[in-house]
Order: structure tokens, then sequence, then C-alpha cells
């Protein structure tokens, strides 16, 4: 059993500066003895051992036994942090406003989601045009401890009949219950075992929705690789349900999604073997017995019905087209080489969407949104008139909207909603944020630095203004850089708290993500995705020869692929940082494959079984098998969540495991497995504000600070 000895000076006063007489108190940390089991696996006549296999039984209880023991001894180490409480207090008190999305209307109500401050889900309202307000659906009922929640709602055509998805204990499972919506009473028997799924109504019948066969092993860990598209007929057994597609094929498809165009006319079909590239298919429901046809049959591009006009299709495609574009097609001939370009491609990547009878296409300018307006003619209409320089979404709505709704946030301005006349190109303010944070008091600025081999990298760096670039703010370098997901500029209640106590937020744009198009993607995926953790690195050291920061006062954070990419960094430059903090993170790149749909990452990651060569290149970075005996590693807390079945834990457990096994030093590495918790999506309000006070109160206490740098005078009382 190891033990960690680490000084805590005053305790007791954490609103003055510390008394030089002030004694100081070591307090021991016992990491809880984890079994080494080895189990040995040969790859390409190479054998490497896990001495941690056992721990990827999640219903064993050795395994349940470890998370407790490990949970004790991090939150132990929490408690002891003089300022815990003061920043949870303060991420509550800024927590607290109201908060309300943009309406909707489905049959004869108009529906919104509102939340009063700390409720843990928004709860979704409706009324009458003139009417009276009223609570249709609040997820903040549907348990006790706030850990199940709402994940969909969707509405038939006549908007009579709703279907609404949850998720319990933070799980990718899901059940679909429906109700009627003027009584809101359950119609029928719920469906279970749903799994990454939309719910598509089919005019007033049924609706679409799309599931795996439940695995005989863990639901939360075992192997789902075989997606399907179920049709759901009302009044029916789901056990009746038909496959409309998947499951038959000879060639596995991973994820399967199937969606309706808003005349109900063709059923669009789905089908992908990963996280990019997807076959295409339509179906006329407007005739019996229709075929369905291909519109793209392999896996070399991203391609989606975005709308149609009759038997009109508007595509958008990256097919030779690496940032996107819209083109037509007839429907009876849907193939590629019968594509019409309708809005090319540009320098810039589009996200195009529809409402009111008009494309909006929002363009990624460096990261920060451009909105352009065209009519169904291809004709450009006007650019649309944002409130400042960050980012736009929430473009798209019916064909007859006459309004359309969008929201506007960077850093340091908090998400507000706007009402967009689609005639006239007008916005208006519909709702801002009565929030107790002054956005003039704090600035973004976007710089380019030089990655290892010469690639210019964005980033935004935002912090208070005024701030003395002497090397010693305490500073979150957060990243991402995977699977074509692109970081924009958003403002979190949790920057705001951090960048209060004088803390620099800085988010680089790393090959990986898709902010500069496929190109910029493909850069960071398998053989080259060293290039994601070598432009991250150069960010940091960026921001330290500039004075930003240093090494004794900066943390590096990410989740999920984030999660792989603060522990790549960690073990490759344990000198770069104070903090490391890998939340619910792909550790095991050995692995990774065999659990829940992890198969479906290969297309950024390869696999183990690829070949040698990808086999070693893995090994080379994979953080589970890069941790060093006898190396000093930073300050780590890693995260996690005991139900999270898309990176399961146990690639959280078996790099802990490692780091406590093997690393020296004064710095602590603890886990914090959250438990009723999942990847993150419908994680409740509660939860987060502890979750967050947990981690900065670990972070700025391993940067040395015995009192906030900025205590908060908070209102909320013990």
């Amino acid at each position: 059993m190891k033990k960690l000895i680490f000084p805590v000076l005053c305790a007791v006063t954490i609103f003055t500066a510390c008394k030089e007489e002030a004694p100081k108190r070591d307090i021991a940390v016992n990491y809880p003895e984890t079994a080494k089991k080895p189990v040995v696996d040969n790859y390409f006549d190479t054998e490497v051992t896990d001495n941690y296999r056992w721990l990827e039984d999640d219903r064993s209880p050795e395994t349940e036994a470890w998370v407790k023991a490990e949970n004790e001894v991090t939150f132990d180490y929490l408690d002891k942090i003089p300022y815990r409480k003061q920043l949870k207090d303060r991420l509550s008190e800024l927590w607290n406003y109201e908060k309300v999305t943009a309406p909707y209307a489905e049959g004869d109500y108009i529906y919104y989601r509102k939340n009063s401050g700390l409720q843990n889900h928004y709860v979704t309202y409706r009324k009458k045009d003139g009417g009276k307000e009223e609570v249709f659906l609040d997820p903040n009922t549907f348990s006790e401890d706030g850990t199940t929640s709402l994940s969909g709602l969707s509405f038939s055509k006549d908007g009579k009949t709703a279907a609404y998805s949850i998720s319990e204990g933070g799980s990718d499972w899901r059940k679909i219950i429906v109700i009627d919506v003027e009584t809101k009473k359950i119609k029928e028997d719920t469906l279970v075992d749903v799994k990454f799924s939309g719910i598509s109504w089919r005019g007033n019948e049924g609706f679409y929705y799309s599931s795996y066969d439940k695995p005989k092993g863990s639901e939360l860990s075992a192997k789902t690789d075989q997606h399907k598209l179920y049709y759901h007929k009302l009044g029916t057994s789901q056990k009746n349900d038909p496959v409309v597609f998947g499951g038959t094929d000879a060639e596995k498809h991973r994820y399967v999604g199937g969606y309706l165009t808003e005349d109900d006319r063709y059923l669009i079909i789905s089908a992908s073997t990963s996280t990019s590239g997807n076959k295409l298919f339509i179906k006329d429901l407007t005739k019996k017995k229709s075929p369905l046809i291909a519109v793209v049959d392999n896996f070399d591009s991203d391609t989606y019905v975005i709308d149609n006009r009759g038997s009109k299709l508007y595509l958008v495609t990256n097919l030779n087209a690496p940032n996107q574009k819209i083109v037509t097609v007839d429907a009876k001939n849907p193939t590629p080489k019968n594509w019409k370009d309708f809005i090319a491609e540009t320098k810039h990547v589009m996200s195009p969407s529809t409402g009111g009878g008009y494309f909006f296409i929002e363009y990624m300018v460096d990261a920060v949104s451009k909105v352009m307006q065209y009519d169904f003619d291809g004709k450009l209409i006007r650019e649309v008139k944002l409130p400042g320089v960050g980012n736009a979404g929430g473009f798209g709505g019916k064909t007859d909207a006459k309004f359309d709704y969008y929201t506007f946030t960077n850093y340091n301005t908090p998400t507000s909603t706007y009402k967009y006349n689609i005639a006239t190109g007008e916005s208006k303010l519909y709702w801002k944020p009565e929030i107790d944070f002054n956005a003039d008091d704090y600035e973004s600025k976007q710089v380019f630095y030089t990655s290892k081999d010469g690639t210019k990298v964005p980033m935004i760096i935002t912090h208070k203004k005024g701030i003395e670039l002497n090397g010693k703010n305490p500073t979150i370098l957060y990243g991402y850089g995977g699977f074509n997901i692109s970081l924009y500029p958003s403002f979190r209640i949790t920057r705001a708290v951090w960048m209060e106590q004088g803390g620099i937020y800085a988010v680089p744009n790393l090959r990986g993500g898709g902010e500069y198009g496929k190109k910029w993607h493909k850069a960071g995926t398998q053989m080259q995705k060293q290039n994601v953790f070598d432009d991250f690195i150069a960010a940091a050291e960026y921001l330290t020869e500039n004075k930003y920061t240093s090494s004794d006062y900066l943390a590096i954070s990410g989740g999920s692929n984030g999660g792989l990419l603060v522990g790549a960094t960690m073990t490759q430059r344990p000198d770069l940082m104070k903090v490391a903090l890998p939340a619910v993170g792909v550790l095991d790149m050995l692995r990774y494959h065999t659990f829940t749909a992890g198969a479906g990452w290969a297309y950024d990651y390869g696999t183990a079984q690829q070949s040698k060569e990808m086999f070693e290149y893995l090994k080379g970075y994979s953080p589970v098998h890069n941790v060093k005996e006898g190396t000093a590693y930073p300050a780590t807390l890693v995260t996690t969540g005991d139900h999270d079945d898309r990176v399961v834990p146990a690639h959280s457990f078996k790099f802990a495991a490692e780091l406590q096994d093997k690393h020296e030093g004064k710095n602590p590495v603890l886990i914090r497995i959250e438990t009723n918790a999942g990847h993150g999506a419908g994680t409740p309000v509660a939860k987060t504000i502890e979750q967050y006070s947990d981690i900065y109160g670990f972070t700025l206490f391993n940067m040395g600070f015995d009192v906030l740098p900025n205590p908060p005078k908070a209102k909320i009382k013990s």
C-alpha cells in the first residue's frame, strides 16, 4: 500500500493570507492496494501483460470494493481542501438563474424548456397561443436522486401523441414512453433496451427507432456492434416490432438511423460501420412495397438528406468536398453520378439547416460562426447579422415557419436567444439570462501558434481584462481533437467561476477535429494521431513561452477522446503541467474496441489487430501502457462514472491503478468515480456542481493556493 505525504497550509483561515508561523500539517494518503492478476496477450509475436484486466468486470464484488476504496481515499483528500465549499457555493450561486429555451409549435401548443435555476433538469412547459403556461414533462420527478433524465421528445404529425426517451443512471440505454398529449397519460407499454436512437414519427400511427440486441454479458460493457432500425406501430407489442434495416446483412452496421422527410414521403436510412462515413438509402412511402434504393452504397463519404421538394432531394455531402457542399438529385436516380451542385464547397466548413422555406448555412471561419441565408433556388438572400463574434446555433425549423430562433454565445458571453424574422432578416433579442457575471470584465483573444511539424493551429484564450503576464496565472488548457468534432466558443458557468479566480481558460482547435473540414480531421487519425498530442503540447508551450502561465500553474483537461488527449500528453510530457484532469477517457488503446460500441471508433484510432505497425503505434501512446515506473507525474484527478457505457470506466480504473503503482513524487494521483452516472449527458446539476467544486479545488490546491486567489462573497448560507 503506497503512502503519499503532502502539506496543507492554513486550513482554518481561508479569507486571509497565511501567517508565516502557521504550522504545516503532513497528511498521509494511502492508496488502496490494487491486486495484480496478470493476463498476457500476444500481438504479432509481442507479449503485452495486463495486470488489471479484472477491473474490466463491472459486475464483480472485487471491482465494486475497489471503487469504494478508491472513492474513500479520494474524497478524504478532497474534504481537506479548505476552499472546496466556497467553490461549491459560488458555483451554486452563479448557476442559480432562470434558463429558457426557444419555443416550437406542435399541434395546438407551443412548447419550450425552462430551468428555474438549480433544478437538476430542465422542465418542458407548454401553452396555447395566449393561454396559460403548464408543465408538460418534469424530469426532476422521474427519480428521487435526479439520476433519471429526459433524453428525447418527439411528436406525432398531428401533435396529439408524444414519445419521449429516458436515461437511467446516465446509461446510453434508453426507454421510450408514449403518452397522450392532452391528458399526459401513458398510452401503452414502455419500449425498453433502446440505444443510440432518435424517435422519428411516420404520420400519427407509429415511429422508427434504433437499437442493438441486448448483450449476453454486462449491459454496461459488453460489445454491441449490430445496430438495427425498427418500426413501432402504436398499440402493438414491442416484441412484434419489425426490423426495417440491419440484422441480416453480411456486413455489420454499428450505427443505423432512420428519419422521414418533413412531408412524410421518404424514409431516409443511414448505416455506418464507424463514426465516419455512411451508406445512405431512401424508400418512397407513398408507394406500397417500394424498394429501398441506395443513394450511396459505400462508406467513402458522410452524406445525408437535408430536405426535399417532391422527388427532388437536397443532400449534404463531403464526397469530393472535404468542407461539405449541398447537391440536388431526383429520388428516382439518386446515385452520385446524377448529383448536381446546389451550394458549392468553400474554404470554410459548412453546417446547413432549413426553416421557413430557406437554407441557413453556418460557416466556421477559424472556429467562429458566419451564417448565410439561401432560397431553394440556391440564391443568396443575405448574411445573417449576428450579435457579435462567437458561436451561433439553432437555426432551422418547419417549412411554414415565419420566425426562426437561434442562440449566440462565446467564452465570456452567456448564451442568449434571438428571434429571427425569416422574411426581413431582422433579429430581436428573445431571451437573455440575468446572471451575476459581468462579461465586460473579461476578454477573449484568438492566437495562432506553430505545432511540431509547422502546422498553424488556432487557440482562443479567455481571462479577466488586465491580467499580468507573469507566468503565475492558474490556467486550464482544454482540448478534444477527434471524430471531426469542432470546439466552438461557448459560455459555461464552470468556466466563469474559474475565470473569476483569475484563471485563464485556453482552447486550441486541434487536428482531428472538424474546424477545417475532413482534411483537418484525417490529419489527427490513426497513424497521424500523434499530431493531436503534438498540437496540444505546442499549445501548452505557447502559453508558457508567452508568460500566460508556467508549468507550475498549468492544468490540462479533456473528456472522452479528450481524456485520451490528457492521458497521452501527461505520460509523454509529465514535466509540462502541474495538474492533469482526464475525464471519462479512452485510455487503453489496445482493448477499447472490445467494449460496447467502441469498435466504431476504429476510423479515428485503428485497432491493435489491424496490423503490426498499427499495434506498435497504438501501444506507443496508449496511456495505460505508457505509465513508467519511477516517473513523477503531475497531480492527477481521473474522473469517470460507474454507469458509463460509452467509454467504460475500466479505462479509467486501469489507468489510475497504473499511476498509483508506478508514480513517484509528492503529487497525488487519484480517481473520482461518480455513482449512478454515465458519460456526461443528463448529469444532474447538483452532481455537476459537486464535480467541478472538487476538480477546481484539486487543481488550485495542487498549484499551491492555500486560499482562493479571489475569494467570492458567497450569499448562500450553510
